[in-house]
């Protein structure tokens, strides 16, 4: 191979390492984020809060509903961590469902909403049709200690409105929804109610 040959070669193949180490850089360092951040923005201008929290391990996943110590996990409701090896079925619950079990439904890149005790019936008939209008992926479920507060979680995001907002309640679900660590292993069809 001549020298200019070479020198062509050495050149594609550095054009190639310099292209990958952009891309891993505005992964890496947060470039990929802008959609969460519109989202989260969006969510506060709406008058609810948001916070995204770190990933907390996932396994090994609980064999009881009731273990000993209890999960530890860094946010109310959780949107990560160890959780029970069993996830929830789809679906828009009248009862409490436990907060172990959802938490496995996030991994898989669900969204879910919880209400307070206090929660308006209006608010709560707004939560059921949206859950309606695109109920995949998603569960909904009365948490009675929230009071008089609403929340949205999918891995590592929560947000908390005091009253249903569909500006807020549409930002997260279109950001957040499908992007749990195992949503790669669970399409949107086996997400389907009654999964």
């Amino acid at each position: 191979m001549g020298g200019r040959a070479r020198l062509i070669l050495y050149a594609v193949a550095a054009s190639g390492i310099l292209a990958l180490a952009i891309v891993i850089g505005v992964v890496v360092l947060g470039g990929g984020s802008s959609g969460s951040e519109k989202a989260g923005k969006a969510i506060v201008a709406a008058g609810c809060q948001y916070k995204h929290y770190p990933a907390q391990a996932r396994s090994p996943h609980y064999t009881t509903l009731k273990p000993t110590p209890k999960p530890s996990w860094n946010s109310f409701p959780p949107s990560s961590g160890r959780h029970y090896f069993q996830w929830v079925l789809w679906g828009d619950y009248t009862d409490p469902v436990p907060l172990i079990k959802e938490v496995h439904n996030l991994e898989h890149g669900g969204m879910i909403i919880h209400y307070g005790n206090r929660v308006s019936k209006d608010d709560i008939a707004k939560i059921d049709a949206f859950w309606q209008d695109d109920p995949t992926a998603m569960l909904v479920s009365p948490l009675p200690q929230l009071g008089n507060k609403i929340s949205m979680t999918a891995w590592t995001n929560w947000a908390e409105c005091t009253h249903f907002n569909q500006k807020a309640f549409d930002a997260f679900r279109s950001a957040f929804r499908y992007h749990g660590p195992e949503s790669s292993v669970f399409p949107k069809s086996s997400l389907q109610p009654g999964q």
